[in-house]
């Protein structure tokens, strides 16, 4: 029998996470499948994309399915905005994202994440002595949001009395649909323009005292001599301070969430630490700290043996791809020593590959490594909460002892 599909209800995702009873039935009945509207403006009928072939073809085809045309997050955005928002990366189709992608490449280069792995260790040991001596702590508040935080704030020289508001910033931009976070769209819209004001100040002050840093690193000419401009560095900046904060602060909430679920996997985990660098990459395919992006049809095409009209909203789903049955063999079961592990957690290959995905996996492997190392007996201590978002996998509190 059918379930009642509905892969938008945020409520829903509030109360128990993703539907993956529903991606389920989908990925097998409907892998392609007409989602009507939900009666509201923003919220039109759209080509819901469950199989991970799928989601890798609309990825991968930005000549076919354009993050630029109507832009890549699921709500609609009024035309008078739109023209801004393309000059974000996230909303770029080639050959424009190519050329901005070149830029901010440099900034991402093994080197440059290399660089930070001492920095990455030192931020976790510090947010481990914090909290260590009272034996209790809320998992996401204490360790799991300010260590992607303060590595953001680390990467692009921030100073440190600055890391909370930009925390506060961050949670406003993505959990605008949460009781706890609730803003209006004006709210909205100032908290996104004290981030692009704030990168702003900080381009200034690298021009005029270059660091070995990425904010330098993104403000010189390239090889042409063309050079980003004030709007596109800005957005990046929001960008890196929303996607690079979020993404990693859920992937280790969830995941460890899920060692927590999974006592037996945390074990092995302890046993053999060789397994850490398999477990971070296991973590982000059971999480999917993103659960979907929107694109738009360019041409008359097909997907899934489905008709797709130019003009059509394609929504496609990272975290039903990650359980995808003719991927992933028993994908609905947690295994640290999943190898190979194709996950699309990271998006589904390219033009809009994650950027910062060595950084996120660097991330949990440390945190990993520490929590496995300094506090082996953690366990929850209470019921998560998780954030009512229907784009974020993400989980507000979690309560934790040790």
């Amino acid at each position: 029998m059918a379930p009642e599909i509905n892969l938008i209800d945020q409520d829903l995702y509030h109360r128990s996470g993703p539907p993956h009873d529903q991606f389920a039935w989908l990925r097998e009945h409907a892998p392609v499948f007409w989602h009507a509207d939900g009666g509201e403006p923003d919220w039109p009928g759209f080509w819901a994309v469950m199989r991970h072939q799928d989601v890798e073809h609309v990825s991968r085809h930005p000549e076919l399915f354009s993050s630029s045309q109507r832009l890549a997050l699921f709500s609609e955005v009024p035309e008078e905005h739109i023209v801004l928002q393309r000059l974000m990366m996230l909303n770029m189709d080639p050959p424009q994202h190519t050329r901005q992608r070149a830029f901010v490449n440099r900034g991402f280069t093994p080197r440059m994440i290399g660089q930070l792995e001492k920095h990455v260790a030192e931020i976790c040991t510090a947010l481990l002595d914090d909290i260590q001596q009272r034996g209790e702590a809320d998992f996401v508040t204490d360790i799991a949001a300010p260590l992607p935080l303060w590595v953001i704030c680390e990467l692009v020289g921030a100073p440190v009395e600055d890391r909370g508001r930009i925390f506060e910033l961050s949670n406003l931009l993505i959990g605008s649909a949460d009781p706890e976070f609730l803003a209006s769209p004006e709210e909205q819209q100032n908290a996104a323009a004290e981030v692009y004001a704030y990168g702003e100040q900080l381009a200034t002050r690298r021009r005029e005292h270059p660091q070995d840093d990425i904010v330098t690193k993104l403000l010189q000419p390239d090889d042409k001599g063309e050079a980003l401009t004030s709007d596109e560095f800005d957005l990046f900046f929001l960008l890196l301070t929303v996607a690079g904060n979020e993404t990693t602060r859920n992937a280790a909430a969830g995941g460890m969430l899920a060692l927590f679920e999974h006592p037996e996997q945390w074990q092995r985990l302890l046993a053999d630490p060789e397994l850490i660098p398999t477990a971070a990459e296991e973590i982000v395919r059971w999480v999917s700290p993103v659960n979907l992006f929107r694109r738009t049809a360019v041409h008359n095409t097909e997907l899934g043996g489905q008709r797709i009209s130019a003009g059509d909203k394609v929504v496609v789903f990272y975290t039903s791809a990650n359980r995808d049955e003719a991927v992933f063999p028993a994908g609905d079961q947690f295994d640290v020593g999943r190898d190979p592990n194709p996950h699309v957690g990271f998006g589904g290959g390219g033009p809009h590959f994650c950027l910062g995905r060595h950084l996120a996996a660097l991330e949990l492997r440390i945190l990993l490594r520490a929590l496995s190392e300094r506090m082996p007996g953690i366990c929850l201590d209470g019921e998560p909460s998780r954030l009512r978002s229907n784009f974020i996998n993400g989980i507000k509190h979690m309560p934790v002892r040790f």
